[in-house]
């Protein structure tokens, strides 16, 4: 089960109704902020969720709207005495702003570990205290690079389901029981002189969760095969009307009918738009250009809340 918190759903500077971007996944107790514009400790105060035990920080690009908010989370997890390490992911350049935003937040009591997400696949392994990297995890991390005036990669996450412990498999295999657990969860094990791997024990793969998030771009293709079949798609909509493509092309953005677009071809189950320019009060009264072409889609509020589950 994998529970997401749209935190901020405003681009370019807040308003009274609306904070910048951030949302907020939770799974087994642990935390991944993705983007911390200005105004997201407000929200997650709001909400309750609680700033200590945040994983991992997952940064889009370092536009103001979506990074501003860093600085100061980053001194109040520290005042909170976390001690873990705490992991940032970003574009390449990332370690460079974020170490420049680090000059007024000269004391901290945790490590930052701080990655240059580059295309490749970042697993992710539960632990009671934390979320560690880790060959083959419960958590896959994928980045795409996008479209827009500053390096910014789109995020997929997908939860990793385990096969069915297969009892019928286990014994034809004569796999001591001893080790039923380990081999279970994913890991290899050497008993008396003999290796055992999972497959001797699990039965067929299982569909997981996938959640995609996507802000700030242009409608490129690639986007589509990135982000197919996910559980939820939120993307970035900051144009409501279709008369707004100039608009959009010109500031490297997408309307609400272009996000459609690519929900509609990517096949997701679900579309939730966000990133609403300052000039659209009531993003709710443009909903039409996105449900002609995908009816299943939410104008996304802050503080909204979705929980996905796996499938049966």
């Amino acid at each position: 089960m994998l529970d997401m918190i749209l935190l901020g759903t405003g681009g370019g500077m807040p308003t009274p109704e609306r904070n910048l971007s951030a949302a907020l996944l939770n799974y087994k107790g642990h935390k991944i902020l993705i983007d911390c514009g200005e105004g997201t400790q407000v929200s997650m105060k709001i909400a309750r969720t609680g700033f200590k035990n945040i994983d991992i920080i997952c940064i889009t690009h370092w536009h103001g709207d979506h990074i501003v908010g860093l600085p100061g989370l980053l001194a109040t997890i520290a005042n909170s005495g976390r001690i873990e390490p705490l992991t940032i992911i970003g574009p390449v350049g990332i370690k460079e702003v974020v170490n420049g935003l680090r000059i007024i937040v000269p004391y901290m009591t945790y490590e930052l570990n701080i990655i240059e997400h580059r295309n490749e696949t970042l697993n992710f392994t539960c632990t009671n205290e934390n979320l560690l990297l880790s060959d083959k995890g419960e958590i896959s991390i994928n980045t795409l690079e996008l479209e827009h005036s500053a390096p910014c990669i789109a995020y997929a996450f997908n939860i990793n389901r385990t096969p069915k412990f297969n009892l019928e498999k286990a014994l034809k295999n004569q796999v001591p029981k001893d080790i039923w657990n380990i081999l279970q969860n994913g890991s290899s094990v050497n008993f008396q002189g003999k290796v055992y791997e999972p497959s001797e024990v699990l039965g067929e793969e299982r569909e997981g969760i996938k959640f995609s998030y996507v802000t700030d771009t242009l409608p490129i293709d690639n986007i589509v095969s990135f982000v197919e079949k996910s559980d939820i798609l939120i993307c970035e909509g900051t144009y409501g009307k279709d008369d707004d493509k100039d608009k959009a092309i010109k500031n490297k953005h997408m309307t609400f009918s272009q996000a459609a677009l690519i929900a509609k071809k990517a096949q997701v189950k679900e579309l939730m738009l966000t990133h609403f320019s300052t000039a659209m009060e009531n993003p709710h009264q443009f909903i039409h250009f996105a449900k002609d072409i995908f009816p299943n889609v939410q104008i996304g509020e802050d503080r909204m809340t979705k929980t996905l589950t796996f499938e049966k």
